[in-house]
């Protein structure tokens, strides 16, 4: 089921939800609720259920709102979906290793690529002339991080400011791939899921996830 489905789903629940609310929506506990919606749509996108099955989800929530939901046993449903909810992400995290693959493989055969015996990917963008960090030097960097659909999930440049950090207290294929360039290069870092978050992920990471991190050497810090 493709996520506009989704949207539209969980639109016409809020519409339900929220009808006999009047105040504005901008206090710490609005927030809250707020945020455990977003939470209920990340978990439900990670099943992969189909229309018909999100479409029962939302019956469910929206019956029970009204009071018309039916009592099913939790001791035989709890472990229903946690059985379904184990095997679905196992599933999708297998596919994400194999698709990760796929895709380490596709950006190793672009012009200029070279790839490392970890896995990682290494693509110079622009080659530097100032210092070259160990694989324990504090640095100073600008970076994107991008799923392999092109979706980022974080970015320095956003923030508006850049890190400091030891490369010793990050992914291993930052370690490698930043001791790689120079200060006042830049440089496309793609990484196998083993050299990055692996089968835990992170934040909105899924597991298995391969990554690219554009990636700008402002300073080794001395």
């Amino acid at each position: 089921m493709n996520t506009s489905r989704y949207k539209q789903l969980f639109l016409a629940l809020a519409v339900v939800m929220l009808a006999p609310i009047t105040q504005a929506a901008d206090s710490e506990e609005d927030k809250t609720f707020y945020f455990l919606g977003t939470a209920i749509y990340k978990n439900l996108e990670m099943l992969n259920l189909s229309e018909a099955e999100a479409e029962q989800v939302v019956e469910g929530l929206s019956d029970s709102l009204d009071g018309d939901g039916d009592e099913l046993d939790e001791a035989i449903y709890g472990p229903k979906v946690r059985d379904m909810t184990q095997q679905r992400m196992m599933a999708a995290a297998e596919q994400e290793q194999q698709a990760g693959q796929d895709y380490i493989a596709k950006m190793a055969a672009e012009a200029g690529a070279t790839q490392t015996a970890s896995g990682l990917v290494y693509k110079e963008l622009q080659e530097g002339d100032g210092a070259q960090p160990t694989a324990t030097s504090m640095v100073k960097a600008h970076y994107k991080g991008s799923l392999r659909d092109g979706s980022e999930f974080d970015s320095s440049y956003a923030r508006g400011e850049p890190i400091s950090i030891a490369l010793n207290q990050v992914i291993p294929c930052w370690t490698e791939g930043i001791a790689m360039m120079k200060e006042g290069g830049k440089a496309v870092l793609t990484c196998p899921s083993d050299i990055a978050y692996g089968p835990r992920g992170q934040g909105g990471i899924p597991p298995n996830a391969a990554l690219t991190f554009e990636v700008e050497l402002i300073e080794v810090v001395q």
